[in-house]
């Protein structure tokens, strides 16, 4: 009887995998499952690996010649069962030279003259490094070569001037910094492309390997440091009044202001040294980055993110008193976010120490901090700051290759976003905001760009279309999936997917096998349907055919994306009947479907109702 189960398990397993296969695979990632890096059970495969990277940095800002300078020793492993004859070293910030590509024009306040690499040795060996002709990837030819499961210590001194013309990074004012990707690192070399060396054009976004940092940063008297990390030193670099305020606000709800706009003009928030160095480390993290400022206030409070445990999670914000009206809430929202996203979607908690608003242009995520903007609209403040902090899950506790696959964190915090707002605002609101910022302007657009697969390759989508494969259509095919597993089994397969990849490197793939896994279903005819087609947002009622005691409805599947929608009936009586159908409707036909309601009373009209599914020809819903 063992035996036969034992046969049984492995047919089952057999016609699984078979089928997981039907998917498209590019030859490269078809080699890596054949290599076993990866599972067709959405696993990591008993090959898998990734290098490491241990950081140590010594970094300075000259708030004078908005100079950044650092010195750094990177311990990096090669885990790979591959030898490796140079590096591939990363600096984003050298998208500010004028020779390097841009996805747009830009204006001569953004531009800067880059990196300088002033020493670079590997093992002790001194190199000469020319970074004068580096982009945002350069490359550096190994004397002695990097073989497999061995290590080496690379030792960088460097320096770069801060823009002007802040974007993801540089000068907020003449007096508050934004310092992000301002460390020369090794880019990530993994096991189905290599060396990482796709070139920065500020659209698409990052992908980093999994490293540990210690740093520290040297700033002026009187500018406070907000950084990625455990803040290791506080009463070294703060007054006591002021490190005991942000001390208590670890440990409670109630928002404290830690740092006052009287206080930072008096010169009563920092100690009063020439220069001060702040500490911080993290380990097992995809990038740090730090800002500051020497007028900006400083809010914080605390929330329990982990019910079992009452871990807290940390909430600040620091933000300008004239200017920021936004971020007087932002604690608020951030402590809202981090207890909802924990307990809620996804339902893990939050897996940082803190969390830190701060007031940019940006409107972006980095580990533990997100750089907003202003912008004059609580409603609008709450939700970008939702949905940056929801990007904490994709990419940061999932290593998302962002610049290849951005839908594999955009569409994840766009969906974030729209649930919790559904909590925030109500259902209505949040439908009605999703359409009109995330749907509208896609399906309204007839252009090609478009109706590009999303599975194709982010960095190499034209502009609309990455943003509409990245966001909008992305998060419909996750609310989709929602909608046909219903909550509990699609919370089961998400959690299967990101216990399978937390800290680790998932492509897509990945997440189609984990889902299935998760759910016990093959759920690929739905991830061919939504990711591997040039398919839109479009239903029609085909024909209506009354009989004795029932009517048949025949819909349409234009567009072809298999979407859930309402039947709304009115009868003559003028009562109506709302038939909710799950995308299932379209598994055995991607075409059209028949509806059969089981009523003698006489049909008035019926209308498609596709919520947040925008309908390119609304027309044709209704008979």
């Amino acid at each position: 009887m063992k035996k036969l189960f034992s046969i049984a398990l492995l047919v089952c397993l057999s016609t699984y995998i078979a089928s997981a296969q039907e998917l498209y695979m590019p030859r490269n990632i078809k080699a890596a499952y054949a290599k076993g890096t990866r599972a067709m059970n959405g696993q990591p495969g008993p090959n898998y690996w990734q290098n490491h990277g241990k950081y140590n940095m010594d970094i300075k800002v000259d708030a004078e010649t908005k100079v950044v300078s650092g010195n750094e020793e990177i311990l990096y492993s090669n885990n790979s069962p591959d030898t490796l004859r140079t590096l591939a070293i990363r600096f984003v910030n050298n998208l500010h030279k004028p020779t390097s590509p841009r996805g747009g024009a830009v204006s001569e306040d953004f531009l800067t003259t880059g990196l300088n690499i002033t020493a670079f040795s590997v093992d002790g060996e001194t190199y000469k490094v020319d970074s004068k002709s580096w982009g945002t990837v350069g490359k550096v030819t190994l004397k002695k070569p990097l073989l497999p499961k061995s290590k080496i210590t690379v030792k960088i001194e460097w320096d770069y001037p801060l823009s002007k013309e802040s974007g993801r990074e540089g000068q907020i004012d003449p007096n508050s910094f934004f310092v992000a990707y301002s460390y020369p690192r090794i880019s990530v070399y993994d096991d189905y492309n290599g060396w990482d060396r796709i070139p920065h054009t500020d659209r698409a976004e990052f992908y980093n390997d999994f490293n540990d940092y210690e740093f520290s940063v040297k700033a002026p008297k009187n500018y406070i440091v907000y950084a990625t990390g455990d803040f290791l030193n506080p009463d070294e670099v703060l007054q006591p009044e002021i490190s005991a305020r942000l001390k208590k606000s670890y440990n409670g709800d109630e928002i404290i202001h830690i740092a006052t706009g009287e206080e930072m003009k008096n010169g009563k928030v920092t100690q009063q040294k020439d220069w001060n160095t702040w500490k911080f480390a993290v380990n097992h993290i995809t990038d740090v980055t730090f800002a500051m400022s020497n007028h900006y206030v400083w809010d914080g409070a605390s929330v329990i993110v982990d019910k079992k445990t009452n871990r807290r999670a940390s909430a600040q914000a620091a933000y300008n008193p004239t200017t920021g009206t936004d971020f007087i809430n932002s604690v608020k929202y951030n402590l809202n976010a981090l207890d909802w996203f924990s307990n809620n979607w996804p339902g893990i908690p939050y897996p940082y120490a803190k969390t830190i608003a701060f007031q940019g242009f940006a409107d972006m995520e980095y580990p533990m901090m997100v750089n907003d903007s202003q912008f004059g609209d609580p409603v609008f403040a709450q939700l970008v700051q939702d949905h940056e902090v929801a990007h904490t899950y994709f990419p940061f506790y999932m290593g998302i290759n962002e610049t290849r696959y951005a839908y594999m964190d955009e569409g994840w915090a766009t969906t974030f976003e729209y649930l919790i707002g559904i909590a925030e605002h109500g259902k209505q609101a949040a439908d009605n905001f999703y359409k009109k910022f995330r749907v509208n302007g896609y399906i309204n657009d007839k252009s090609t760009e478009e109706d590009q697969p999303v599975i194709s390759m982010s960095d190499q989508v034209s502009g609309s279309g990455y943003g509409n494969n990245s966001y909008g259509k992305a998060s419909l095919s996750y609310l989709a999936l929602k909608d046909l597993l219903g909550d509990d089994l699609f919370k089961k397969a998400l959690h299967t997917y990101m216990s399978n990849w937390n800290g680790k490197h998932p492509i897509p793939w990945d997440y189609f096998n984990s889902m299935n896994a998760g759910s016990g279903q093959n759920l690929n005819w739905f991830f061919q349907n939504w990711f591997f087609t040039n398919n839109y947002l479009d239903l029609a009622i085909g024909k209506v055919t009354p009989a004795k005691g029932k009517s048949t409805i025949t819909v349409k599947n234009i567009g072809g994306f298999a979407i859930p929608f309402d039947v709304v009936v009115t009868y003559s009586d003028g009562k109506t009947e709302t038939i909710h159908k799950t995308p299932v409707v379209w598994k055995a036909n991607q075409k059209e479907t028949s509806i059969t309601i089981n009523t003698a009373k006489k049909i008035k009209s019926i209308t498609l109702d596709n919520g947040i599914y925008v309908d390119a020809t609304p027309n044709d819903n209704i008979w």
